[in-house]
């Protein structure tokens, strides 16, 4: 019979790096029932028959953000057979706040003290045995980056997941805390709410904290009023005060028997590291540097090497003469070999030919973040962000969705504020996802000859956009008011391993390969069929001359739209539509309609036949557009259900759109200017939209109303 184990433990306290040391490969990854939260499990490496839960990163049991609420109804409702509790060393006093509230489930625990690496090397000393007695239960140190005591951790979650219920804790609060606690237990039994013998401690607590949440979980919780108030008479405190100060207590208790600190005053490496990285002048011009080292490497450099070899020798030389060939010898019908050959080869094959490129950022943005970098970028933003009217917390989802859009506007949930919660999903997808990199390579390396300023100045743009957005829409009715405050723990900086580096690589990489087999190949086969076939001498028929395809009056019908961006021509058109069903197959449709051979990193071709069609001015335009404007379907549907709302959805995408169109307006109408083409109707339009974007940049903040754009109306009629 197999075991259920829960791991459980703080944000940032290496949990995802233990997860994956006990599981390896062995892993599942889907969503928890009726939300959008990731869900992972795995099978240990050493025990087949042993389930290992990676539960959300969580600081309380007392549920604020939506992954404390799975994270808790999973282990009161599911009871998995013992939870393995990871704190970090370095935290420790920080992190036993959640495991006092562990220890009350009657679910036995063990705990494993990680980065234990990180506190000899600071001078520290953890009594692991006294630790072990004050809190009753198996006590391991491990270091989970570099493998050392998981087994053990492992060895004795599995037994300890043998006994299936925990003694009573050892910890206890003070006297009069104590007595109440015990008259609530005795509620609990003699009201026949059915709660287990071993949880009466847990439920107990919660009931005296007056958490809602636990009494719709109980469904008939009986009525302490009395005894709280009581209490909170005697204490002159509120209750949930009154738990948070023994917890306290009790946690200073067991650090001052169990942690010898090192000599008081002395700077660790991190303090010494952050004084410079974090630093209020220096903090923006280094994540400048950074980003922009990254990008350049990634599309400029490395990355692009790689991607040209891929594009021109690969997709050019090698895959479509072998694959016509073959085709030619078994005498395919010429539709079939354009299908294969102009469709599915060079759609397919165009975005492909950029896997490189992200699979070099991706490592460069998973080291980032493993070695703690990112953590601290989300802290340097939270000053700026709050200037214009979004937390740090905001930056969370942004720096997720720099992979993909669609987890990024999930992670949106971990904000509490509605109204920041909103706008966060509004602007989150202006940062540049993994999809849309193959846009800015293919921008950067055919029509501005591989410049290193183009790739970094895109997420840049995408960092503007945000922060425009936060000014313009914080000064509305709708989402006046204060940002949520932000905390966030900064983990000690260290080297990640190569293997987890290289494992968020791949899960990231992977994910937009089987996009390219399934979105996109079938986005492809519709763009080479309508572009191939049309109407001709009256007939139905494949087409020699592209423009004379359904897909070419599809284009024009919606071309002049984008006539003022300076991009008017047909194809350039139909690219961004189909960008809105994903953003690879830009790119792709670029390789069906100009030739794939033509679309090579160099350039070299692409320019004889865009030059009639799009300047560089006008490339630039087209790419801020495709970059500002509505994410790919996937990532509307995540909005849709986030927003739980047709009309903020509604309005989030118009937002985007329009902003979008606007920004790259003005980008070409000024450039053309600059540039010394004149002054044309398109200009004046754009001086018009720049005067407006400045009087919403800096007209008064409205005060907070409770207007919220008649959305709660709207919902409670719905």
């Amino acid at each position: 019979m197999g075991v259920k184990i829960a791991l459980a433990g703080n944000p940032n306290s290496g949990k995802t790096t233990l997860f994956n040391a006990l599981t390896g490969s062995n892993q599942f990854v889907g969503n928890w029932p009726g939300v959008t939260v990731e869900k992972k499990e795995g099978r240990l490496k050493d025990n087949k028959e042993a389930v290992l839960m990676d539960l959300p990163g969580i600081y309380s049991l007392s549920p604020y953000t939506l992954e404390e609420v799975v994270a808790r109804n999973y282990l009161i409702t599911e009871r998995p057979d013992a939870i393995l509790n990871i704190v970090d060393g370095t935290n420790l006093e920080r992190n036993l706040y959640l495991t006092t509230q562990l220890m009350e489930l009657g679910i036995p625990v063990v705990m494993a003290v990680n980065m234990m690496d990180a506190v000899r090397k600071s001078g520290d000393r953890i009594d692991i045995g006294e630790l072990s007695k004050k809190l009753g239960c198996d006590v391991v140190s491990i270091s989970a980056l570099k493998g050392d005591g998981v087994k053990e951790a492992a060895e004795k979650a599995v037994k300890a997941a043998q006994k299936k219920y925990a003694e009573a804790p050892v910890h206890e609060f003070g006297e009069e805390v104590e007595s109440v606690l015990d008259e609530i237990e005795n509620v609990l039994e003699t009201s026949g709410s059915g709660i287990r013998q071993e949880q009466k401690r847990f439920y107990a607590v919660k009931l005296f904290e007056r958490d809602d949440k636990i009494k719709e979980v109980m469904g008939n919780a009986p009525d302490v009023e009395e005894l709280i108030a009581r209490t909170e008479k005697a204490l002159d405190d509120d209750s949930e005060s009154i738990i948070t100060n023994e917890r306290y207590h009790y946690i200073s208790t067991i650090i001052d028997s169990c942690l010898v600190k090192a000599k008081k005053g002395r700077l660790t490496v991190s303090d010494k590291i952050d004084r410079i990285v974090t630093n209020r002048w220096l903090a923006l011009p280094i994540f400048a540097a950074v980003m922009w080292l990254v990008y350049y490497v990634s599309v400029s450099t490395v990355g692009g090497f790689v991607t040209d070899w891929t594009n021109d020798v690969l997709f050019g030389e090698i895959i479509p003469p072998a694959i016509e060939g073959f085709l030619e010898s078994i005498d395919c019908a010429a539709w079939l070999q354009g299908l294969i050959l102009d469709g599915i080869v060079a759609g397919v094959g165009a975005v492909l030919g950029f896997v490189p490129q992200m699979l070099v950022l991706f490592i460069f943005l998973a080291f980032l973040e493993s070695c703690g970098y990112m953590a601290r970028i989300a802290f340097i933003m939270d000053r700026i962000f709050r200037k214009f009217g979004l937390s740090g917390k905001s930056f969370i989802p942004m720096l997720i969705g720099t992979g993909c859009g669609v987890p990024g506007i999930m992670a949106s949930r971990t904000i509490e504020n509605d109204r920041d919660r909103k706008m966060t999903i509004i602007t989150t997808t202006f940062i540049p996802c993994g999809a849309k990199l193959p846009i800015i390579a293919l921008i950067a390396g055919a029509l501005f000859d591989g410049a290193s300023w183009v790739a970094p100045s895109a997420y840049f743009v995408g960092i503007a956009a945000v922060i425009c957005s936060g000014i313009i829409l914080k000064k509305t009715r709708m989402f006046a008011g204060d940002p949520a405050p932000f905390v966030m723990e900064l983990p000690a900086y260290h080297l990640p391993t190569v293997g987890n580096v290289l494992r968020s690589m791949w899960e990231r990489g992977w994910s937009f390969i089987k996009k390219a087999g399934t979105v996109i190949l079938l986005s492809t086969i519709f763009i080479w069929f309508t572009s191939s076939f049309g109407i001709a001498d009256g007939k139905f028929g494949m087409v020699e001359d592209l423009s004379d395809g359904f897909l070419s009056g599809i284009g024009r019908a919606f071309a002049w739209i984008f006539a003022p961006l300076g991009w008017g021509d047909w194809r350039s058109a139909v690219a961004a539509i189909t960008g809105l069903v994903a953003k690879e197959n830009v790119v792709g449709t670029f390789g069906i309609l100009f030739g794939f051979s033509e679309v090579a990193e160099d350039g070299a071709e692409v320019w004889g036949t865009l030059a009639g069609s799009m300047s560089a001015l006008a490339a630039y335009s087209f790419l801020v557009f495709n970059l500002l404007c509505a994410p790919c379907f996937a990532a509307m549907g995540a909005i849709k259900r986030e927003m739980n709302n047709v009309r903020w959805f509604w309005f989030a995408i118009g937002y985007q759109c329009v902003f979008a169109y606007l920004v790259s307006l003005c980008i070409y109408q000024f450039g053309m200017v600059f540039t010394g083409a004149g002054i044309s109707v398109g200009t004046i339009a754009a001086l018009l939209v720049f005067i407006g974007f400045l009087y919403l940049l800096f007209r008064p903040y409205k005060e907070s109303s409770s207007f919220h754009m008649n959305i709660t109306s709207v919902r409670a009629k719905a």
